[in-house]
């Protein structure tokens, strides 16, 4: 992705969609892990929680995709979010300074998602002392 500054990422179990975007331009990419995995509902009387496990590599693919941004703005319907989250503290804790927030956001379109993230980091910018 070229040099801009923000980027949204809305993610759930099935796919990522990154957007790099400025005032003017937008740059969308879809990322999507090579075996996804079904919905799963936990059963009654079975071991384990019923969730699937976190596909490292589909994390690892998206946080490869916002390293070059400078802020980054987190979405997602569920807990994929988290798991991204979790995944980028452990393995690249220095792209922790670049997540600047973290939302639940169910199923938008692109330019819903995009508009969002706009609208939301020029309430951040706004808010943060410039120096």
């Amino acid at each position: 992705m070229s040099g801009h500054y923000h980027a949204v990422v809305w993610i759930d179990h099935r796919e990522a969609r990154v957007f790099h975007f400025s005032p003017t331009d937008v740059e969308r990419l879809v990322v999507r892990p090579d075996d996804p995995t079904k919905h799963i509902h936990h059963k009654a009387n079975s071991i384990g929680s019923g969730h699937a496990a976190a596909d490292e590599e589909f994390l690892h693919a998206v946080a490869a995709s916002v390293v070059d941004a400078h802020e980054v703005l987190i979405t997602g319907p569920a807990n994929a979010k988290t798991q991204l989250i979790k995944h980028i503290h452990q393995h690249d804790p220095k792209l922790m300074n670049a997540i600047v927030g973290i939302e639940t956001v169910d199923h938008p379109s692109d330019g819903e998602l995009v508009a969002h993230a706009r609208k939301y980091f020029a309430t951040k910018d706004r808010m943060t002392p410039q120096t």
